[in-house]
């Protein structure tokens, strides 16, 4: 496989996924990871993977 790998957006295994209530990632190897609403994935934010790993290391 050529590229970096790209998991696609995902949800976390804690959203309820019966509503649009959620926050959705996505990791792509070697490139920031993107973060989106799922009420609005037109837009979103993107982050470092050293950005994203403190952030999630924070709220931990």
């Amino acid at each position: 496989m050529n590229g970096p790998q790209d998991t696609g957006w995902f949800k976390s295994s804690f959203s309820n996924t019966s509503n649009d209530n959620c926050v959705e990632v996505r990791f792509i190897g070697g490139v920031p990871v993107a973060v989106r609403d799922s009420k609005n994935p037109s837009a979103g934010l993107h982050a470092t993977s050293a950005a994203w790993a403190h952030l999630v290391r924070s709220v931990r």
